[in-house]
């Protein structure tokens, strides 16, 4: 923001960061008043913890996304259904500071980027009531969210999606991590 609360659209002052795992990326950003004001419809308390400094955010299968403690624990039927069609959740945790050194890779948006950002993860919520699903952390949790999941609508195709739809230039479809990674590397690369 510009002096006197006025929004600055050309400055790329905001940070978005993307983690990967094998298979999925989600988003990680600052836990800021803009975040906590845009998820503020959300059921979820950990958005009001003191030492909460990061959103995780990410949408994903629901049978896959929920039962999986390790990839060991993914059963056929949780296969099937992430390839011909599954419901969907976002999967929401929060954690302390990133660490300045991290290697994670970053994406810089101007306010107005940003606020269409946020307004992308908010829209991507069906229910602001989380799932009767336990996380996998002390502190996540799931939500029904918006569209299905199958082979061809992947985590990966809604990172970009939401990106796109903040404004800012990604691959045209990210169906896998590879994907993701060198759209951020075409578009992003400091």
């Amino acid at each position: 923001m510009q002096s006197g609360g006025i929004p600055d659209f050309s400055t790329r002052s905001h940070a978005v960061y993307l983690i990967n795992g094998p298979i999925h990326y989600d988003f990680a950003l600052p836990l800021d008043d803009d975040v906590r004001t845009a998820l503020s419809a959300l059921n979820y308390a950990a958005l009001d913890d003191a030492d909460a400094q990061t959103l995780i955010i990410g949408w994903g299968a629901h049978t896959f996304y929920t039962t999986i403690g390790s990839y060991s624990d993914v059963s056929g039927s949780a296969v099937w259904r992430g390839i011909f069609g599954d419901a969907s959740v976002m999967r929401v945790d929060v954690t302390g500071h990133v660490p300045e050194n991290h290697s994670l890779p970053r994406i810089l948006l101007t306010d107005l980027e940003y606020q269409r950002f946020l307004q992308a993860l908010a829209d991507s919520f069906a229910d602001t009531t989380p799932s009767p699903q336990s996380g996998h952390t002390a502190t996540d949790a799931f939500f029904p969210a918006k569209g299905t999941f199958n082979i061809l609508q992947t985590c990966n195709v809604w990172v970009g999606q939401i990106l796109r739809r903040s404004g800012v230039p990604f691959g045209i479809w990210t169906p896998l991590p590879l994907s993701v990674t060198l759209s951020h590397r075409l578009h992003h690369s400091d």
